[in-house]
């Protein structure tokens, strides 16, 4: 069933955009506090934490733990999908992102190899499944609320505004470590690299700030009030909508697996393989997550014209085709294509990515939508969690060369372009409803 959702139910214009532009400077800190681990796993816990006489073994321990955290990340959906389909999503948003800010802040105060041997790597990657579980909670409960506080006829754009905490918190969190990077090794090595995570517990005082000033989703008000609100979330989510779970998690795919394999595994490969500087690899990110800014905001116009499921089936198809010609141009080691080669490559897979909040929160239905869209999503991170480190063992196996993880992030767009056919054959009237 759907239900066009008028003036009585959702916030107004202006309201909406505060609601947004909550969700949107949470969901970056909080995605700054996350994708710090993966650019440190890079240049970082490789060396310090997972310390081996092999450097291509110890790269890969450090992507083990990184993916560690996405394991985590379902339990953190079904744990405050549960309390935002509960208690509220504005509560637990509160809490999510208290959680991760002093996680991060505790992952800058850890001794390293050096200083405690064995604990220093177990100790880290318990941290790392703490900001997962964290993150599992954070990006649907950003989108649910953005997106039933929108006007039914811009929920797309207003959900693609806590996407836009993505590049932004890629911004923040490569541009801190590239400054850091500028120091002398010695002193990156011994504690200019903690900065940028400890810089999390003063960050946590601007997000709550701003999530304790708005208000409570309109929808889940009247949830309260009709008394309507699942017993289990969970439990009646895969009872009910096991097919929606499935074709979000096969839209969310690229947005997600696709990102780290440009970002966190590109910045390895580049620097361990192909011996690039690690200043170019960490720069490109940058100048690509500035221009991903623009193809999210785009993209979340596209959605509320097209619907969220087209604007998805192309994106997919766009990045398939991109994945070779990316690779081909990194591979020449000239810096000017490597850049181009990554702004390109992420700015594909952003395509989707912009509409998969509006894609998500309409598979399901109110009740079940802070769950639906948080685990739907996170089992897709759980995928895609495993990319750099698949990556990088499919550049072992072919003897250095990039053609097989081209391959991995065509499959992967192949993926998100089925699941936005099959979103918008299920929600055909998506533009401007909610299912109720």
């Amino acid at each position: 069933m759907t239900e066009t959702v008028t003036g009585g139910t959702a916030a107004n214009a202006t309201e909406a955009r505060k609601v947004a532009f909550a969700a949107f400077v949470g969901t970056a800190l909080e995605w700054y506090d996350y994708f710090l681990y993966g650019t440190a796993a890079s240049i970082v816990f490789n060396r310090l934490y997972f310390a081996t006489g092999d450097a291509a073994v110890a790269t890969l321990a450090a992507f083990a733990s990184f993916a560690v955290g996405f394991l985590a990340r379902p339990l953190g959906a079904v744990l405050f999908g549960h309390l935002g389909d509960r208690i509220g999503r504005r509560r637990t948003l509160l809490i999510t992102v208290t959680l991760i800010s002093v996680v991060t802040g505790l992952i800058g105060l850890l001794p390293d190899f050096a200083a405690i041997g064995l604990a220093a790597p177990l100790l880290l990657t318990t941290l790392r499944v703490l900001q997962g579980i964290a993150v599992g909670g954070e990006w649907g409960g950003a989108v649910t609320l953005a997106v039933e506080h929108a006007p039914p006829e811009q929920r797309g754009r207003f959900a693609a505004l806590p996407q836009i905490g993505s590049p932004v918190g890629t911004l923040l969190s490569s541009g801190a470590f590239y400054f850091v990077s500028l120091m002398p090794d010695s002193a990156f090595d011994a504690w200019g690299w903690r900065i940028p995570f400890l810089a999390a517990f003063p960050l946590l005082a601007v997000a709550l700030y701003l999530r304790r000033r708005v208000g409570e989703s309109p929808l889940f008000q009247r949830l309260l009030v009709e008394h309507d609100r699942a017993s289990v979330p969970a439990v009646e989510l895969f009872r009910r909508c096991w097919r929606q779970v499935l074709i979000g998690l096969a839209a969310s795919l690229i947005g997600i697996g696709g990102f780290y394999l440009l970002t966190t595994f590109v910045i390895s490969y580049g620097t361990t393989q192909l011996g690039l500087p690690r200043s170019l690899m960490l720069g490109a990110t940058l100048v690509a997550a500035f221009v991903e800014i623009g193809t999210l905001l785009v993209g979340g116009r596209l959605a509320d014209r097209f619907s969220p499921g087209k604007v998805c089936l192309w994106g997919g198809l766009v990045s398939a085709v991109a994945a070779f010609p990316v690779f081909w141009a990194i591979d020449t080691r000239n810096p000017v294509l490597v850049i181009v080669a990554i702004a390109v490559g992420i700015n594909c897979i952003s395509v989707p990515y912009a509409v998969s909040g509006a894609l998500l929160a309409g598979l399901f239905p109110v009740r079940l939508r802070y769950s639906g869209v948080a685990i739907s999503a996170n089992l897709s991170g759980v995928v895609s969690g495993f990319v750099p480190l698949a990556a990088s063992a499919l550049v072992i196996a072919s003897d250095g060369r990039s053609w097989s993880v081209a391959l991995l992030l065509g499959l992967l767009a192949v993926s998100t372009a089925l699941g936005g056919l099959l979103a918008h054959r299920f929600t055909p009237s998506a533009a401007g409803a909610v299912r109720t």
